[in-house]
């Protein structure tokens, strides 16, 4: 299978708005030559050819003020000291990476410009920008007229690849992992017999290079970091991310995770949880953990908080402390208080227990079987979810897979020996596979008859032994790469293909890739990778997980492909199964929040907002005519909305403002009455925050009519109606 491309317009927005910062760019035509013919946007160096960028930047700030106006931005007054930098916002799963090499050979189109350097932050990452290169180099050649571009890795070992991309004529492109050179002692920064003498760094400088930087959260986010990239010399740099933490960069195209979801361009997130919502009328209790030397365990609970009926929390409790004076909730009345605490003995954790006083203990030893069957049900649930969506997506060319995120690679299998035995999760796995295909619900699916220890596997790190090993993660959750940890990653890399085609003996795709449908993984798969046919993520973890919900997502979010490797849009197929081990209410919260602590700004109403609503004006011979608000007009009816009360003095909205939106209808001055209807469409818009649905099964439920005939409810029912509303 090839993966094909399609021309996306949001795509090209994102492209355009790169490239129209260089609007005032003057092309010259130089006299020095390489190849016989005059170049464009270049100049001669030392070694061969660099960048010509000579717009000023006066210039170049118009040019980029008429840009954010164009994308609904607030316009910036000044850009940043030293080179000029650009934030580029795009959801994780609609193709950023494809849309940096596009800008690339657009601005080489436009203005000749042919030396990029592309910033990563991990081997992972640097992993799917190779690959990502691979398989659209065909396509790009075939829009921009068989252009001659090239796109290496750095590799310390190989210096005289920096000579020939600082030499050549051509597009040449620089991968780098910032590793590689935010330090003094790197090879990158010493000098070489191989470039007589010089450093690689010193080459790279005279070409003026442009910059791509993948992730800037994470490249560029340390002092050394940003001083290293500074001596790259560059003319521009263009930053991309989902979430930019360093809003000092002038913002020129943003593509958020609402707006991705509003126009179906990633998939519906759906979560499947086992465990219930927090509704205050069941006790949630577990035992974390206790401490011999404090006297004291600590629980995991339930507990007050104002406007909702409880959320989790922990509490450290000692011997006469009662747990619902202690959570502020009734429904640990039953429990009484903490009568006794058992320690560990014999250094087996399982000794460890709570008693109370008027409710059974809570002990270590059963907690550790309640966690196994609810990692067991996970498993159950995913696997069940997986072929259902076989039985639908099958028949459409769409081959399903799910992934598991796993705490310890031992329990999953050992070392990468299929003969191997499995830990406690493969075990469970391979039990739980052959109980559900045996179902005459799936007697019919394609893929029954490939044995069990075939459709899944684990992409683990591996030493050289052959055995599986954990993936270092340092305290912030980063991949921490090894060399056994670059070999996985090529190894990934390389099966995208395989793992997105069917297993189908006549045409000859009988590959392990081609059987596999359930991908395990520690933690090497949390960034870097991503696969459109990811529809089902689980997560099965003991300790606090490392992996990011937003992570976890944005391993499927892709739009899915078929079998001739083309995108299949549409929510009916693009669903997303989040299996948690926590309720619904809680990941759909702390998803939320990791968006906004990541600097996604949800339901801001800035100056600039309103200018996309047209409004229809009479010349003065009175023919009409329609335009779009200015953004002094939009100022003005953005500060009309503070002043009565719709948008808070923080520009967020207000109850009053929901209100007007769900009745659809606001009182505005006589000057924009006309565009009432605009303004509700995009405040609407603007209120809203990432979709995430609960996977619930559909239930009859009969009505009750004796009750709903009780003279009681009916008064009682007559009482509140009047204050209540329905929300759809």
């Amino acid at each position: 299978m090839k993966i094909k491309f399609d021309q996306l317009s949001y795509q090209d927005d994102a492209v355009k708005s790169a490239t129209d910062v260089f609007n005032a760019q003057e092309i010259k035509y130089n006299n020095f030559t390489v190849l016989g013919h005059e170049l464009l946007g270049s100049i001669q160096t030392e070694v061969g050819l660099g960048n010509g960028v000579s717009v000023s930047k006066d210039s170049m700030l118009t040019s980029v003020q008429s840009v954010q106006f164009e994308n609904s931005l607030t316009p910036v007054t000044t850009l940043n000291p030293g080179f000029p930098q650009f934030n580029i916002e795009m959801e994780t799963g609609t193709g950023k990476t494809f849309v940096y090499f596009k800008t690339i050979l657009e601005l080489n189109k436009k203005y000749g410009f042919t030396k990029f350097v592309i910033l990563v932050p991990s081997v992972a990452i640097l992993e799917g920008v190779r690959k990502t290169y691979e398989i659209t180099k065909d396509f790009f050649k075939s829009q921009y007229d068989g252009a001659v571009y090239k796109a290496f890795v750095y590799n310390s070992d190989k210096p005289y690849d920096v000579h020939n991309y600082a030499a050549s004529s051509n597009i040449e492109i620089m991968i780098i992992n910032i590793q590689k050179f935010n330090r003094d002692d790197t090879k990158f920064k010493q000098p070489n017999e191989d470039l007589q003498g010089a450093a690689p760094v010193e080459l790279v400088q005279q070409t003026n290079p442009i910059l791509i930087i993948d992730e800037p959260q994470s490249t560029d986010n340390t002092d050394n970091a940003k001083a290293a990239i500074r001596e790259l010399n560059p003319s521009v740099a263009f930053r991309y991310s989902a979430t930019h933490r360093d809003r000092s960069y002038p913002l020129i195209y943003r593509l958020g995770p609402v707006e991705a979801y509003d126009q179906e361009l990633v998939k519906q997130i759906v979560v499947s949880s086992i465990e219930a919502d927090a509704d205050g009328n069941e006790a949630y209790m577990r035992l974390i953990s206790t401490d011999a030397k404090k006297q004291t365990a600590k629980l995991g609970v339930y507990k007050f908080k104002k406007g909702a009926a409880g959320e989790q929390a922990e509490i450290t409790v000692k011997k006469g402390d009662n747990i619902a004076i202690k959570t502020k909730l009734s429904i640990y009345d039953d429990y009484g208080d903490v009568q006794d605490i058992d320690f560990t003995r014999d250094d087996d954790p399982s000794t460890q227990a709570v008693h109370f006083t008027t409710h059974g203990s809570l002990t270590m030893a059963s907690q550790n079987i309640q966690d196994q069957n609810a990692k067991r049900l996970q498993i159950r649930n995913t696997i069940r979810t997986h072929l259902n969506k076989e039985l639908y997506l099958n028949p459409k060319g769409i081959k399903v897979l799910s992934l598991f995120f796993i705490d310890e690679v031992a329990k999953y299998r050992a070392s990468q020996d299929e003969d191997a035995v499995l830990g406690e999760y493969g075990r469970w796995f391979e039990e739980e596979y052959d109980r559900l295909i045996a179902e005459d619900t799936y007697k019919n699916l394609r893929d029954r008859d490939v044995p069990v220890r075939e459709v899944h596997n684990g992409y683990f790190s591996v030493d050289k032994t052959g055995t599986f090993k954990n993936s270092k993660v340092d305290k912030f959750g980063n991949n921490k790469a090894t060399k056994d940890d670059e070999s996985t990653f090529e190894t990934i890399m390389k099966n995208k293909e395989g793992l997105l085609t069917f297993y189908d003996e006549e045409k000859g795709n009988t590959s392990n890739a081609n059987k596999l449908r359930f991908i395990w993984s520690h933690s090497a798969l949390k960034e870097g990778w991503d696969n459109p046919n990811v529809f089902q993520i689980a997560t099965l973890v003991e300790t606090k997980d490392t992996i990011t919900k937003r992570q976890k997502i944005g391993r499927g979010l892709r739009i899915a492909v078929n079998q001739d490797g083309q995108r299949v849009p549409g929510f009916d197929v693009n669903t997303l199964t989040v299996m948690a081990n926590e309720s619904y209410e809680k990941f759909a919260t702390d998803l939320q929040k990791e968006y906004e602590d990541a600097g996604v700004e949800f339901g801001k109403f800035e100056d600039i907002i309103f200018t996309k609503i047209e409004r229809t004006v009479m010349a003065e011979d009175g023919t009409e005519s329609t335009r779009h608000l200015t953004v002094d007009e939009s100022t003005q009816l953005v500060n009309e909305l503070v002043d009565a009360g719709y948008i808070s003095s923080n520009r967020k909205a207000t109850s009053k403002l929901q209100e007007a939106v769900q009745r659809q209808t606001i009182e505005l001055s006589d000057e924009f009455s006309d565009v009432e209807a605009g303004v509700l469409r995009i405040s609407e818009h603007n209120m809203g925050r990432v979709p995430i649905r609960r996977d619930m099964p559909i239930k009859n439920v009969p009505a009750k009519l004796d009750l709903i005939k009780d003279p009681n409810f009916l008064d009682l029912w007559n009482h509140i109606n009047k204050k209540t509303t329905y929300v759809k």
